[in-house]
């Protein structure tokens, strides 16, 4: 490599591996099959490593009219769930020479400027979730290739859908609750118009409407520990049969549930069993720890990642939702007497 020179050249490596450019070309795009014989190929490959040559992937996507870049568009980074989403779709793209940019949407959920001056000419695909939705508008998203995470599959703008089985984890918080001797319930809702949210209620309501003699309760609340003390402290001192079990769509809600049944005077779980849904780290900082449904975050993003590099591919995305699973802690145990 001539000296002075910080970055090994194509030209280097052809130099040293005794061959023209164009088959170092040929041999790092994989390109050189019935063009070059195994032993040059071989040749280039070794002093390519020796060099340490990196090929410059910036002129080779503009060449090619890609960049192998991917948005992630999630709503704002409030919890670690879309972290650990984040860290799965960036393996499984390393993993393919793709390169991921998280973008969460600056109000949490709702429209979002354009973090490029053209999506569409920057981005070879999007992946987002349906909570975030409503900034794909502002980016042009969905005239891109597109996976859309937690979406109704009947009605996504997207080429794929990947979801948890949210559906499942409700059932199984309903039958455990059920299963103890609950009968009177209430579920402080996420206040987010989702698809996610809205199957939760309805799976809930047709679960428990299955038993005699049940009641549930709905109160809505926005996903934040104070905005759930208050409306949670609200509904459990209306009058009527005070719930025994409280259902929280989120585990940051049931945080804010545990303030306000302590606030009210209430034991959990001896006065109010309380379940969540994610399992974060805040299930286990809390006392008692939280029952909740695990929901395998990083997974959820590897799956993303997977479903949008079939359609890139033009192949069939795996189908079937991701399977969930309820974990069982202290904050749940049967109704007072």
């Amino acid at each position: 490599m001539p000296r002075g020179s910080t970055r090994p050249t194509s030209r280097d490596v052809a130099q040293a591996a005794g061959v023209s450019q164009a088959a170092v070309s040929l041999v790092l795009g994989d390109k050189w099959r019935g063009r070059v014989s195994a032993p040059v190929a071989e040749r280039v490959r070794q002093a390519a490593r020796e060099l340490g040559y990196r090929p410059n992937l910036a002129a080779r996507n503009l060449r090619l009219g890609h960049t192998r870049t991917v948005l992630l568009v999630v709503p704002a980074l409030t919890t670690e769930f879309f972290a650990g989403v984040y860290t799965g779709a960036a393996r499984i793209a390393a993993d393919h020479g793709f390169g991921v940019v998280l973008y969460p949407s600056p109000e949490g959920v709702g429209p979002a400027k354009d973090p490029f001056h053209s999506a569409q000419a920057a981005l070879d695909g999007v992946i987002a979730s349906s909570m975030a939705a409503d900034a794909l508008t502002a980016i042009h998203g969905d005239q891109l290739p597109l996976v859309m995470l937690d979406s109704d599959p009947h009605g996504s703008p997207g080429a794929a859908t990947v979801n948890l089985d949210i559906t499942d984890g409700v059932r199984q918080v309903a039958e455990h609750l059920l299963d103890l001797g609950h009968r009177h319930f209430l579920h402080l809702a996420a206040d987010v118009p989702s698809w996610t949210f809205r199957i939760r209620a309805e799976e809930l309501a047709a679960r428990i409407g299955t038993v005699p003699g049940t009641t549930l309760r709905t109160t809505h609340a926005p996903i934040s520990i104070e905005g759930a003390l208050t409306a949670a402290a609200t509904a459990l001192a209306a009058p009527g049969p005070r719930p025994t079990a409280l259902v929280c769509d989120d585990d940051k809600l049931a945080a804010g549930a545990y303030k306000a049944a302590r606030r009210i005077g209430l034991r959990v779980p001896d006065d109010l069993s309380v379940t969540g849904l994610d399992d974060l780290a805040l299930a286990t900082a809390i006392d008692p720890e939280l029952t909740t449904v695990r929901l395998d975050a990083e997974l959820f993003g590897e799956r993303g990642m997977h479903a949008l590099l079939a359609v890139l591919e033009g192949r069939t995305p795996e189908q079937g939702d991701i399977p969930v699973h309820l974990v069982i802690r202290g904050s749940t145990a049967p109704p007072p007497h």
